[in-house]
């Protein structure tokens, strides 16, 4: 494990994140390597055909975690669901009408969290993840994580999120992940 030493957290916008798409991919790259991901150079390529898309929504946010020497150690995006957001007709069993409706304000996405492998269980998930939504107004935060990914999966548990069901993201094909809701009320 890493010293932690001193680990900045910045939050940035959609145009931000873009200018540090590097200090991002490194991150996502190397933390979704990793089991029970198996993410290729492939995977990570489409993710970051992606992300300039999302920065560009007006509401995008997310927090990039770096040490001492600058090196990216951690990050986190995402943003609020939209009325037409696919993020509900992923489920494999359908929620409530009142669970999944959507208005831009009512629930944030967060899109992804990782911290790399070295710095890992030293609370800067938390942190970033708290940046995060620091003043962001949304009554409630949703996420997919695989559930093969424990570690992931406690930490969400611990910071009040539960699982509402469960959603085969991208195709068939893919293998099943964990819905979480994080009611912020």
């Amino acid at each position: 494990m890493a010293q932690q030493g001193t680990i900045a957290v910045e939050r940035m916008d959609g145009s931000a994140a873009v200018h540090a798409e590097d200090a991002f991919r490194l991150i996502y790259a190397e933390a979704f390597a990793e089991p029970p991901y198996y993410e290729t150079e492939d995977d990570v390529a489409a993710a970051f055909r992606r992300f300039p898309v999302q920065a560009r929504n007006r509401t995008f946010r997310a927090t990039l975690a770096r040490c001492e020497d600058a090196e990216p150690v951690g990050m986190a995006y995402g943003f609020p669901l939209g009325p037409d957001t696919g993020w509900w007709d992923e489920l494999t069993e359908p929620v409530p009408e009142d669970m999944r409706r959507e208005d831009g304000h009512r629930t944030f996405g967060l899109m992804e969290l990782a911290v790399r492998g070295p710095w890992r269980g030293q609370g800067i998930a938390r942190r970033l993840h708290e940046m995060l939504l620091d003043g962001i107004g949304p009554e409630r935060v949703l996420l997919n994580v695989h559930p093969g990914s424990k570690a992931a999966s406690a930490a969400y548990r611990a910071w009040g999120y539960r699982k509402i069901g469960e959603a085969r993201l991208w195709g068939e094909s893919a293998d099943l992940h964990d819905v979480m809701l994080l009611d912020l009320r």
